[in-house]
């Protein structure tokens, strides 16, 4: 009689045409491990060609996915712990782009070091997995377990290089700050499942639209510790102290990741959480992101304008893009996400072709990232200047360019949702911001090469640079091409 009964329990759903993206990812980094396990003298170009069809593939899948969802509309699947809609479709999208553009600079880069290349693949694979689960989520459990994995993979991504002790040193602090992001962010579930009886996306913001809390302090203190949590992966102040550091220990590709593709994973996340299912106290957490937008773009653009190290101006660069990023999120409107996932896709590009250019000039011991690297480079090598440069005022803000876009955008925003202060400060941190780039850029043209060592060009870098350079144009003139893409690309929760 009870094995009668246990026949009749449904089944979840499971929607696969759903889940291509991530078994292709995380199934290609399982069979790229069972290769390399059978076979332990892969041809290295193999892992690499493996990983790019996986990942060329992975987003391929998108296009029908993206069309089905626009007939059938946002699903849910899983007993409601997953959906699939346009939002984490787009941040999909962003996140394979990214894995193909570090394995083209990765390949020639772990070659270069005499470093392993099949461990570095699966790990890249994982965490690319990871972050589809992030932003795929509708529940506040399997979206740990998406920052988890991807979390742990970029942790040994950042401790990859042996031979260099500042990158076990980024990878440990990096572990150790990000293991106290993790208590933060569990507490944080715990706290929002005390108060409302669910860790369920779709249940939670169901049960606060029906429910009115008069002591709702639990509620806001899971706000808190979630705030804390997602903070530290996205690398706003105060939780950015792990972001220097780590950015100019670990391998220049992996940082390329870690800017682009861990902060997209961390956003999707943001929005999910607090736009999406905390709408309704949006007057609540709405000044807490405010405060962390604010202190963002000031410390990260003044922190910046004292380095002298490449990798730390743009570490520091990245704490500001953040909070520009958080502007977008504070405004809590259609356009504010709309703005913010355009400044996602846009930094993207931006940052993968900056740390492309910053790999090759790091050239054998990934060491050479003083600004003395860059004296003269306008002079030795001028089309990789120019494209870096091309690149550097497109975050500087510079009109015509992909950047202008992206910060005009999360601005104009803000000042539609009448948040004037997050608007005015980040206005007045992008002049201070502009000094930095432009700071890099008088040093490779105004300045006198210190060396006159050959620079070599790899493929690899050779191909993200262009692409950068070519989206950071054209989306500058052509803005609607991502910009409607990105309207459409609003999260939304339905029950299943």
């Amino acid at each position: 009689m009870m094995f009668a009964e246990l026949q009749t329990i449904p089944s979840p759903e499971v929607l696969w045409w759903a889940l291509v993206p991530l078994l292709l990812t995380g199934g290609g980094a399982v069979v790229l491990l069972t290769f390399a396990s059978i076979k332990s003298n892969l041809p290295s170009w193999f892992s690499a060609l493996w990983v790019a069809g996986i990942s060329t593939a992975g987003f391929i899948s998108l296009f029908p996915i993206w069309n089905r969802i626009a007939e059938e509309g946002p699903k849910t699947f899983l007993a409601g712990s997953v959906g699939v809609d346009h939002s984490s479709v787009f941040i999909t999208g962003i996140l394979i782009l990214v894995v193909i553009a570090t394995i083209a600079l990765a390949h020639p880069y772990l070659k270069r070091e005499d470093l392993p290349e099949v461990e570095f693949y699966v790990l890249l694979l994982l965490a690319a997995a990871g972050g589809i689960v992030m932003a795929s989520a509708n529940g506040l459990i399997v979206m740990f377990l998406g920052i988890e994995i991807l979390s742990l993979a970029t942790y040994v991504l950042a401790a990859y290089h042996l031979r260099k002790i500042q990158s076990q040193e980024a990878a440990l602090k990096y572990f150790i700050l990000g293991a106290f992001a993790s208590a933060f962010l569990l507490y944080g579930i715990a706290l929002i499942y005390g108060a409302t009886g669910s860790t369920n996306l779709i249940e939670i913001k169901e049960w606060l639209s029906a429910n009115i809390l008069f002591d709702d302090g639990l509620l806001l203190a899971g706000f808190a510790m979630l705030l804390a949590g997602l903070g530290f992966k996205v690398a706003a102040v105060p939780f950015h102290a792990w972001t220097p550091d780590v950015y100019q220990g670990a391998p220049s590709p992996v940082v390329g990741w870690m800017a682009a593709g861990v902060k997209a994973a961390g956003f999707a996340a943001l929005l999910r959480v607090f736009v999406a299912t905390f709408g309704s106290y949006v007057s609540d957490w709405s000044p807490a992101i405010a405060a962390l937008a604010i202190a963002s773009v000031l410390v990260g653009s003044i922190g910046a304008v004292v380095q002298t190290d490449v990798k730390r101006m743009l570490a520091y660069s990245s704490i500001t893009h953040a909070g520009f990023l958080l502007i977008g999120v504070e405004a809590a409107t259609e356009r504010g996400t709309a703005a913010t996932f355009t400044y996602l896709a846009i930094y993207a590009f931006l940052a993968t072709g900056s740390f492309a250019v910053i790999s090759l000039v790091g050239d054998q011991g990934d060491n050479q990232h003083d600004l003395e690297a860059y004296k003269g480079l306008g002079i030795r090598k001028p089309v990789l200047a120019g494209a870096f440069t091309i690149l550097l005022l497109a975050q500087a803000g510079v009109p015509f360019t992909a950047g202008f876009i992206a910060k005009f955008g999360v601005i104009a925003a803000a000042v539609e949702a009448r948040s004037w202060t997050p608007a005015i400060v980040a206005m007045l941190a992008t002049a201070i911001a502009a000094f930095v780039y432009l700071r890099i850029i008088v040093s490779m043209y105004l300045s006198e090469p210190s060396e006159e060592k050959e620079l070599f060009i790899d493929n690899g870098g050779r191909v993200v640079i262009a692409v950068s350079v070519a989206l950071t144009i054209v989306v500058g003139i052509f803005p609607s091409l991502l910009v409607d893409l990105a309207k459409d690309a609003i999260p939304i929760l339905v029950g299943g």
